[in-house]
């Protein structure tokens, strides 16, 4: 199921129940993450436990059956479906004697493979800074403290600190580069606000198809493709509705389950995009049996990043691997709440248009009233009432 020929490292993927269930639909994630990180995956190791051994995370027995699993492999890589700490990463490497990548390491590597813009990599880059920090703690021989002697009577601190020290200055940078980024992308927003335009973001799970009914929609030709994280840099575009006038379509990161905070905190500018929409597009991929658990995962980040109360149009997505026909429901105030669309075939993208026209119309007699509102509170007079 994971098998890309012609890709380099040769992996094992470890995959522990602790309970959580839909271990299969995690597993399969897992593959598709290590495939996009261009890992060739030999063998797959499952366990179970109550809890993650301090030491090793999956314990002596199944370490040692893991070890005997890479040499009848021949595999130089070992991916978790975890988060280990620093410590059971170093022991692990120690016993197994290669290279062990958990969860986040991953995904952040795939950021970085994927980042195109000047912003996007910066993100990442502070991304990967920040998980590195933690592992700068007795990591490599060359950070044990200096010895005296001649030659090597260094200027007084341990290359453990000057590393630290360096990372540290590295991150301030960087944070300084992203803090102007977010301040121009603001200003840009606040124009837009003036104008009285409605801000749309489409949001979803990754390889749900948000970047596909993006170009659907405004034939913009960003980058799509069956693959985790096709997109990571936010693209903007204007769309014509017809009468109902313009609004501002914005395509997203997509999410994931676990999403590692390090990546949600950098990619704050980016995601700020998303907090700062008068509707969000919540695109499920329908032919997922998993769709469930990743519209909660969705949900999840959005409430992270402070956008879990604004409205949602729920955009069931590649209905032509499902053969259910194009359709959508009303909710109890009969609002447009759910449409079935394919946006590869193109297929139900009118009823879409029909709810943002829809959603549209909401947000122009939201803002009149507001506006009427201002208004009269400006002309109130304590003396004449």
């Amino acid at each position: 199921m994971f098998d890309r020929p012609g890709y380099g490292e040769r992996a094992v993927l470890v995959q522990v129940d602790f309970g959580q269930g839909a271990i299969e639909e995690r597993l399969a994630e897992l593959g598709l993450l290590a495939a996009s990180a261009g890992a060739h995956v030999e063998a797959v190791m499952r366990a179970k436990r109550r809890a993650p051994d301090p030491a090793l995370y999956v314990g002596k027995g199944k370490a040692a059956e893991l070890a005997e699993t890479l040499r009848a492999h021949e595999a130089d890589l070992v991916i978790f479906n975890h988060e280990l700490a620093p410590g059971q990463q170093r022991n692990l490497e120690r016993l197994l004697e290669c290279r062990v990548v958990d969860r986040t390491a991953l995904i952040l590597d795939i950021f970085a493979l994927r980042a195109k813009s000047h912003e996007g990599k910066l993100q990442v880059e502070l991304a990967q800074l920040e998980h590195l920090s933690t592992r700068l703690i007795r990591g490599w021989t060359h950070l044990e403290r200096q010895k005296g002697g001649i030659g090597l009577r260094g200027p007084g601190e341990t290359q453990l600190e000057t590393d630290r020290r360096l990372l540290g200055q590295r991150v301030k940078a960087l944070r300084g580069r992203l803090a102007k980024l977010e301040s121009q992308r603001r200003v840009r927003r606040r124009s837009r606000q003036r104008r009285d335009v409605m801000s749309v973001s489409i949001v979803g799970y990754t390889n749900a198809g948000k970047s596909t009914l993006f170009n659907a929609l405004t034939k913009a030709g960003t980058y799509a493709a069956d693959q985790l994280f096709a997109t990571l840099d936010t693209t903007s575009r204007r769309l014509y509705l017809g009468e109902a006038g313009n609004i501002v379509l914005s395509d997203t990161v997509g999410f994931i389950r676990e999403l590692p905070h390090s990546l949600v905190a950098a990619f704050h500018a980016t995601l700020e995009e998303t907090v700062a929409a008068d509707l969000l597009l919540h695109v499920v991929d329908a032919g997922s049996e998993d769709r469930d658990a990743q519209v909660e995962a969705v949900n999840g980040v959005l409430a992270e990043i402070g956008a879990g109360d604004l409205p949602q149009v729920m955009v069931w997505n590649k209905i032509d691997t499902t053969r259910a026909p194009a359709h959508f429901d009303r909710d109890a105030c009969d609002r447009i709440r759910r449409v079935f669309v394919s946006a590869k075939t193109g297929e139900g993208l009118d009823l879409l248009r029909l709810a943002l026209i829809e959603a549209v119309g909401g947000f122009h007699a939201v803002t009149r009233d507001s506006e009427a509102s201002r208004s009269n509170s400006s002309n109130y007079d304590p003396l004449h009432s």
